[in-house]
C-alpha cells in the first residue's frame, strides 16, 4: 500500500512537472525590450522618498553656493528613524538619501574632500548622516539608496580631470560601506556659478563627456550590482521630464533616446522630447520615475509650512506616476532641527491610510470572469484565475494569432467602483497597445473609459463612481496578450482643498506695471491675480511696479509662467526699490535655483523690512529658449509678482 502511494505520488509529480514544463515552453515569446531582474525589483518597489538635508537647509535656500560654513550644520534634534518611519507610514518602500548636494558638503566623513560633516559641530564632528539613515531604513524594513551630486560648487578642482577622480572615489566610499543599495541616483547637474574654493566664478563643463558616465556607472555595476541606476536617461530608470511627479496619459516603459548635436545621449545632454511619453517599441526598457517634493521646494522652508501637498494631491500624483507604469519618488525635507515637520508626518500617515483603504480589496474577485480566448485552451496555466491572484507574473494569455480579445466580469449584484487597474506580465515585454472599458447599461454596451501603455501598472481613475453588473474589457495588441491582473476598486471621497501660500500678501488694487519694452494689457498680467496669464518681453530685462502708495514689506514673490514653457523664467535676479521711480537701490540679489525643472513660486526674503512705493524686478539671467544659448537669450516671462507684509 505504501509502495502504491509512492507510485501515485511519483506519477502525480511527473504529471504536474510535465504540465508546468509544457506551460513554460508554450508561453508567448517576449515582445520587444524586456526588463532586467534589477528593473523588475524596481517596478515592484513603486514608491520611495528622496531626502534633502544639508547646510542649505540652514541657509533657507534651494541650492547652496558652496560657501556655507560647516558650523552652520547642527541639527539639535536629528532623528533619522522619525523621518524614515514617517515615509514608511505613507506606504513608501524605500528612501534615497542625498549624501552630497550641489553645495558639495559631504554628509559622511569622507576621505576625498575636507568639506564634510566631520568639520561640523554636530556630534562633535563624529557624526555620519549616511550611516544614520542606512540604519534607520534597515530597522524599518525599508530599502536604501544614495544620491551624490556630480556638480560640486565647493570643490576647487571642479571642472578639471582631478575632480572626476574625487567624485568617483566618493561613489566608491558610499557604495562600499553602507550595505546593499536599491538605487544609485544621479542627475544632469552640470556646472555653473560656485564658490569653488574661494574662486567665486562660473565654470562650465562638457555635458556629453565630463563625468565619463559609462565608467562612473560601472562603479555601481561592480559594487552594487542589484541597484537600479537612475538619471535623466537611465540606464535603468529615466526621469519623467518634470518635477510634478506625473507622466503623460500615454507613457511607455520602452524608449529610444537620442543625444544632442549627434553626440551620445548623456544626463543633461540629450533630446528630452520623449522622456515622459517613452517610445512605443523603443530599443530599451527604461521606465520613468516621477519625482516631486511633498512641499513646493526640495529643502525645508518655514514659509512653506502651509503648502504641504494634500492627501488628495498625493493620490492624484500616485495615479499618474505609479498608475502610469512608473514609480513615485517623493521629496522629504527635514527642518533645521533634523525632524520632519508635524504637518508632513500627518500627511504621510493619512496618505498611507488612504492607499490601504482604496486597494485593500479587489472587487473583481467577486465576479465570474470569462474571456474570448485562452492560449491553447490551457486554462490551468493561462486562464482567468490568474487575473485576480495578486501576482504580477501569473497571467491570462491568448493564442499567438489572437491580438484582440475580451474579458467579461459578471457580478451577482451591481458593483460600485471608481478605479480600474490593469497589469501586464512585463517579463514578456510591454505588449498591449490599448484597452477599452465598457459597462452593460440599458441593454447595451457603453464605453466607460480607455487607456494606452498598460505595462506594469495602469490605473484608470474615473471622474465619478460607477455601478454595473456587467463589465467588459477590450484588449488590443500586436502580439499575443499576456494580462496579469484586473482590479476594481472604490475610492472614498477625499478632501481636495489645498493652500496656495498667498497669505499675508498685499492686494494688487491700483498697482501699475511699467516697462520700456511693453505697454497695455501684457504688463497687467504680472499683477492680475491670475496664474494663467503671462507678461512676456524680449526687449527688456526688467519690470517696474508702482504700488500707488508706500508699502511696508519683508518679502517678494515671483511666479514664472505656468503654461508649461520654462524659457524666459528668471534664473538670476536683482531686486531694487525707489521712492520716486527714478533713483533705484538694490535690496536683494541671488538665484532662483532649479527653476527650469521646478517652476514654482519663488520667495525673496529681505534682510529687513523696507518701505517703498516702487519696486523693480530685474532678470540678470533667464532660461534660454530652445536652440538659443545664454548669450543670445533675452526672453523674460512673468506670471505673477507678490509682495508680502510678513
Amino acid at each position: 500500500m505504501r509502495l502504491l502511494t509512492r507510485q501515485k505520488l511519483s506519477i502525480l509529480s511527473a504529471i504536474l512537472f510535465s504540465t508546468a514544463a509544457y506551460a513554460q515552453t508554450d508561453a508567448p515569446k517576449p515582445y520587444g525590450a524586456i526588463p532586467t531582474e534589477r528593473q523588475l525589483k524596481w517596478h515592484e518597489t513603486e514608491m520611495y522618498c528622496l531626502i534633502h538635508f544639508t547646510p542649505t537647509t540652514f541657509q533657507n535656500k534651494e541650492w547652496g553656493y558652496g560657501d556655507a560654513a560647516p558650523s552652520l550644520f547642527n541639527p539639535t534634534k536629528f532623528n533619522a528613524l522619525q523621518i524614515v518611519s514617517a515615509a514608511r507610514s505613507g506606504g513608501f518602500k524605500g528612501v534615497i538619501f542625498v549624501t552630497k548636494h550641489h553645495d558639495g558638503f559631504a554628509l559622511w566623513p569622507t576621505q576625498t574632500a575636507a568639506y564634510n560633516i566631520s568639520e561640523s559641530p554636530w556630534k562633535n564632528g563624529k557624526g555620519n548622516l549616511v550611516r544614520e539613515f542606512q540604519q534607520a531604513a534597515k530597522q524599518e524594513g525599508m530599502k536604501f539608496g544614495i544620491y551624490c551630486s556630480p556638480w560640486d560648487r565647493n570643490n576647487p578642482e571642479y571642472g578639471t580631470p582631478a575632480y572626476l577622480t574625487i567624485y568617483q572615489n566618493q561613489l566608491k566610499e558610499l557604495y562600499s560601506n553602507y550595505g546593499e543599495l536599491f538605487m544609485s541616483w544621479h542627475d544632469g547637474a552640470n556646472g555653473g556659478d560656485g564658490y569653488y574654493g574661494g574662486k567665486n566664478e562660473k565654470r562650465k563643463v562638457d555635458q556629453s563627456c565630463y563625468y565619463d558616465w559609462m565608467n562612473t556607472w560601472a562603479i555601481t555595476r561592480k559594487l552594487q550590482p542589484n541597484a537600479s541606476i537612475f538619471s535623466d536617461i537611465g540606464p535603468d530608470v529615466r526621469w519623467v521630464g518634470n518635477e510634478k511627479g506625473i507622466s503623460p496619459e500615454t507613457s511607455w516603459s520602452t524608449i529610444t533616446i537620442k543625444g544632442n548635436d549627434g553626440k551620445p545621449a548623456m544626463p543633461g545632454f540629450m533630446d528630452d522630447a520623449n522622456l515622459g511619453s517613452g517610445t512605443r517599441g523603443g530599443k530599451q526598457w527604461i521606465p520613468f520615475e516621477g519625482d516631486v517634493s511633498l512641499r513646493p521646494g526640495w529643502f525645508y522652508h518655514a514659509d512653506q509650512d502651509g503648502q504641504v501637498k494634500t492627501v488628495a494631491e498625493l493620490f492624484s500624483i500616485y495615479c499618474k506616476s505609479v498608475g502610469h507604469g512608473g514609480a513615485l519618488d517623493l521629496g522629504l525635507s527635514p527642518t533645521t532641527e533634523g525632524l520632519l515637520h508635524p504637518k508632513d508626518v500627518s500627511t504621510l500617515a493619512a496618505f498611507g491610510k488612504l492607499l490601504k483603504q482604496v486597494f485593500n480589496y479587489n472587487l473583481a474577485k467577486e465576479a465570474e470572469i470569462s474571456v474570448s480566448n485562452v492560449r491553447n485552451n490551457q486554462k490551468q496555466s493561462f486562464g482567468t484565475a490568474n487575473l485576480t491572484d495578486a501576482s504580477r507574473y501569473s497571467y491570462w494569455a491568448t493564442d499567438d494569432d489572437v491580438h484582440q480579445a475580451n474579458v467579461q466580469l459578471d457580478f451577482k449584484k451591481p458593483a460600485n467602483f471608481s478605479i480600474i487597474q490593469l497589469r501586464e506580465n512585463i517579463k514578456l515585454g510591454q505588449r498591449i497597445d490599448s484597452a477599452g472599458i465598457d459597462i452593460f447599461k440599458n441593454n447595451q454596451w457603453q464605453e466607460l473609459a480607455k487607456a494606452t501603455s498598460i505595462g506594469s501598472n495602469r490605473i484608470i481613475r474615473l471622474s465619478q463612481t460607477q455601478t454595473a453588473q456587467k463589465i467588459r474589457i477590450r484588449i488590443y495588441a500586436p502580439v499575443a496578450i499576456a494580462l496579469s491582473e484586473i482590479g476594481l476598486y472604490l475610492e472614498p471621497e477625499i478632501k481636495s482643498a489645498g493652500t496656495k501660500g498667498t497669505a499675508n500678501t498685499y492686494p494688487k488694487t491700483n498697482w501699475k506695471a511699467t516697462s520700456p519694452a511693453a505697454t497695455g494689457l501684457a504688463l497687467k498680467n504680472a499683477a492680475d491675480n491670475n496664474e494663467s496669464t503671462v507678461f512676456e518681453t524680449r526687449t527688456s530685462n526688467y519690470i517696474d511696479l508702482d504700488f500707488s502708495r508706500p508699502l511696508v514689506f519683508s518679502a517678494v514673490g515671483y511666479l514664472p509662467a505656468q503654461d508649461g514653457i520654462t524659457a524666459g523664467a528668471i534664473e538670476k535676479y536683482e531686486l531694487l526699490s525707489s521712492e520716486d521711480g527714478k533713483n533705484w537701490k538694490t535690496i536683494a540679489s541671488g538665484e532662483f535655483s532649479n527653476i527650469k525643472a521646478n517652476p514654482i513660486l519663488q520667495r525673496i526674503s529681505l534682510a529687513k523690512k523696507i518701505t517703498t512705493r516702487y519696486l523693480r524686478l530685474l532678470a540678470k539671467q533667464t532660461v534660454p529658449a530652445a536652440g538659443e544659448k545664454g548669450s543670445e537669450n533675452n526672453l523674460l516671462r512673468i506670471a505673477e509678482i507678490e509682495v508680502y507684509s510678513k
